[in-house]
């Protein structure tokens, strides 16, 4: 355990940021998982809808720097990619 004073400051503020970010990347899978469904299910109209919505929860979370941007990239190519598959 720490014992300067900066230090303990320090442990609560990553502990913050940690919380921060494991919602971040939890809403992410969320929406990776809604355009997945959607996608199984067959429905072309409610894959875009999510797709639009991921795309956008994805970049914030790239921008935040939660995710690097070319693992963003990455994930936004790749449901495009199996979205645009279904036509």
């Amino acid at each position: 355990m720490a014992n300067i004073k900066s230090a303990k400051k320090r442990i609560l503020v990553i502990n913050k940021k940690t919380e921060r970010n494991k919602a971040i990347r939890s809403k992410v899978k969320t929406y990776i998982k809604k355009v997945t469904a959607a996608i199984e299910s067959g429905d072309k109209a409610a894959a875009d809808a999510a797709l639009l919505e991921a795309t956008s929860v994805i970049s914030k979370a790239a921008s935040k720097g939660v995710y690097h941007k070319a693992n963003a990239s990455r994930k936004i190519s790749r449901l495009s990619k199996a979205v645009n598959k279904m036509a």
